[in-house]
C-alpha cells in the first residue's frame, strides 16, 4: 500500500466513524483517528494499517460517546441504554 492509498483509507474512516457518531464534532473523530495512526508510525507493514486504526478510534469513540450519552442522561436528556 502506497503512502497516498493509505491515506485515501484514513480519509474514509473519517467519514465512516463520522456517520457512525454523528453525536461527535467532526474534529473529535478526526483527532482520534489521527491519534490511533500515529500509534502505527514507523512500522513497516502497512497494509492493514487503516483497518488497525478504524478498530482502535472506534472504540475510543464508542467509548466517548457512552460517557457523552450517560452524562445527558444524568442531566434528565434522553440517552441509549446498551
Amino acid at each position: 500500500m502506497t503512502t497516498d492509498d493509505e491515506g485515501r483509507h484514513i480519509e474514509f474512516v473519517v467519514e465512516r466513524l463520522t456517520r457512525k457518531h454523528p453525536e461527535l464534532s467532526t474534529k473529535t473523530v478526526r483527532d482520534t483517528v489521527a491519534h490511533a495512526h500515529r500509534h502505527f508510525d514507523g512500522r513497516r507493514v502497512r497494509d492493514f494499517v487503516p483497518l488497525l486504526v478504524e478498530r482502535n478510534a472506534e472504540a475510543e469513540l464508542s467509548h466517548a460517546s457512552g460517557v457523552r450519552e450517560v452524562a445527558i442522561g444524568a442531566a434528565g436528556g434522553r440517552h441509549r441504554v446498551d
